[in-house]
């Protein structure tokens, strides 16, 4: 499952991703209300989006995600802790509201809600006879279990939501490792490889589904 977080605190919004992936979600970062807004050309299951922000107000940014009829469940994380905010934000289509400082454990308990309630996150993610089930994180291929690793997890999620699209390196990168991940240059191949083994090679009745193509672009397609 895929997390936008719009947070101009970095620290905070870096903590925040930290966390989220170790429970193997895949998490976007924006620091400005402009650039969350830009980030909206992909789709999330859930935004964590602070009211007070540079460039666009939070706010702003909810009233423009309402407008063009997007409803992926928002999450208003802010110092503000007003009723007037609450009720403000609320109008705009915000789903929940937590203020600054919180528990993580709680701010993940309302994502998780919040996903739950998407009819966005229920969607089964199937490629041939590969199945993901978003809210178990089960992964199965010709009904038979595929036991990955978190971050295996969530380079096939990624994938999966964007089936049949080529994505780079940095592409996935950006969207399955930490920002400041502590890794070798080559780690989107050899997990690629991991995928492979456990998705392709262990199959060798059903077509291969992972595609390496030159210059380290990747893609995942039945066809």
């Amino acid at each position: 499952m895929q997390i936008l977080i719009i947070e101009d605190e970095v620290r905070l919004a870096e903590s925040i991703s930290k966390w989220l992936k170790s429970e193997n979600y895949s998490v976007d970062i924006a620091h400005d209300g402009k650039q969350g807004l830009l980030k909206m050309i992909n789709k999330y299951d859930c935004i964590i989006l602070d009211i007070m922000l540079p460039e666009i107000s939070g706010l702003e940014v909810l009233k423009t995600l309402r407008e063009k009829k997007n409803k992926t469940p928002v999450l208003m994380l802010t110092a503000k802790n007003t009723t007037e905010d609450k009720v403000q934000g609320l109008d705009l289509g915000a789903d929940d509201y937590l203020a600054k400082p919180f528990d993580f454990e709680e701010l993940l308990a309302r994502i998780k809600s919040l996903i739950r309630r998407s009819t966005y996150s229920d969607v089964i993610l199937q490629i041939d006879s590969l199945i993901i089930n978003p809210q178990t994180k089960q992964v199965t291929r010709s009904w038979e279990d595929i036991t990955l690793s978190s971050t295996e997890y969530r380079l096939l999620e990624y994938l999966m939501r964007h089936e049949n699209h080529v994505l780079s390196e940095t592409d996935l990168l950006e969207h399955v490792w930490d920002h400041n991940y502590d890794g070798f240059s080559n780690v989107v191949s050899v997990y690629m490889g991991y995928l492979r083994k456990k998705i392709d090679k262990k199959f060798p009745k059903e077509k291969p589904l992972l595609q390496t193509m030159r210059g380290l672009w990747y893609k995942i397609t039945n066809n």
